[in-house]
């Protein structure tokens, strides 16, 4: 095995971030693409050193003709890379991104799972961080959101989603597979604008890179990094925020403590409070809505969120009332 820059550069990321110990079980998603080729060639290269135990998991969404061929494609990797193989076919073609996005990651948990593996690798790099980054931008999302694809979260109590690659440019991944000469296999939609993220990719940032910068992706992922710790030391104190101001069962905010907090840790309080409370994400408005109440007087109420639940001002308190409520 050829010991490449990539090896040691990958090597070096997981001890220091603490991603993965000596011994995990490695469950490793190939589309077939050039990244998680390149993960997966690079862990098994890897694997001397740590003694992992890899498997390849492969989800064909059905929406190209040629999907089957290409998780045939997968399967005759691993099977030259002596490692278990797992496949998931969606039950009828996904249309939409997003669509896509949940299922493949339901199938991968059901697979890790059922496998035993509580480690799901994939091959996300730092060119789709800053593509993510910039989709979120563009949606109207805030640092949570801008933070885009971190290196590491959970997808359930006994399964970690990672992403070892964050460093690399798609640049890199590809040559990579180019000078191991493995059998990447191109998909053609990719190559489809109707999906927002390919006319990111294909027309946006070369746009940018050679109008404005030609580091722009580096740079982008570079803020969204910089981002990941900021919210995490927010979020830890928002958390603490919100511990103190509850009350009622956890039905009731303290007005007089959240006034006293930055605006900042109000924000990120009141948007925990509501993630507890609401069945959807809170937006922008719901938050400020019930920010609002902070400082309204007293017996005013906000117009019903979601569910139909509304908060009313009982000085100190903000309660949460829900429908046929107390």
């Amino acid at each position: 095995m050829p010991w490449s820059p990539l090896h040691a550069q990958l090597h070096t990321t997981l001890r220091q971030r603490k991603l993965l110990h000596e011994g995990d079980r490695l469950l490793i998603a190939v589309s077939g693409g050039q990244d998680s080729l390149c993960l997966a060639q690079l862990a098994l290269d890897l694997q001397p050193k740590w003694h992992w135990t890899i498997a390849i998991a492969h989800c064909d969404h059905r929406w190209r003709e040629d999907s089957a061929a290409n998780a045939a494609a997968v399967a005759e990797m691993a099977q030259q890379w002596h490692c278990p193989y797992f496949q998931a076919v969606a039950p009828e073609p996904l249309s939409s991104e997003a669509a896509a996005r949940t299922w493949r990651y339901q199938a991968l948990e059901a697979i890790a799972q059922a496998q035993d593996y509580p480690h799901l690798l994939t091959g996300h790099t730092q060119s789709d961080r800053a593509e993510t980054l910039l989709y979120n931008l563009i949606r109207g999302a805030g640092a949570e959101g801008l933070q885009a694809l971190t290196w590491q979260r959970s997808l359930s109590p006994h399964l970690t989603l990672t992403r070892p690659l964050l460093e690399l440019s798609r640049q890199q991944t590809g040559q990579f597979c180019q000078t191991r000469q493995l059998p990447v296999w191109w998909d053609s939609s990719n190559d489809d604008p109707t999906y927002a993220r390919n006319r990111l990719r294909l027309d946006v940032l070369p746009y940018l890179e050679q109008q404005f910068h030609p580091q722009v992706s580096a740079n982008l992922a570079q803020t969204a990094e910089l981002l990941q710790a900021d919210v995490a030391y927010l979020n830890q104190q928002a958390e603490t925020l919100l511990e103190q101001v509850l009350g009622y069962g956890d039905q009731a905010l303290h007005r007089k403590h959240l006034k006293e907090a930055p605006l900042a840790l109000q924000r990120r309080a009141l948007r925990l409070f509501l993630k507890q409370h609401l069945t959807r994400d809170p937006s922008f408005a719901h938050v400020e809505k019930l920010q609002h109440l902070i400082s309204a007087p007293n017996r005013s109420q906000s117009d019903p969120f979601p569910g139909g639940a509304i908060a009313r001002v009982v000085h100190p308190w903000i309660h949460w009332i829900r429908p046929n409520g107390p």
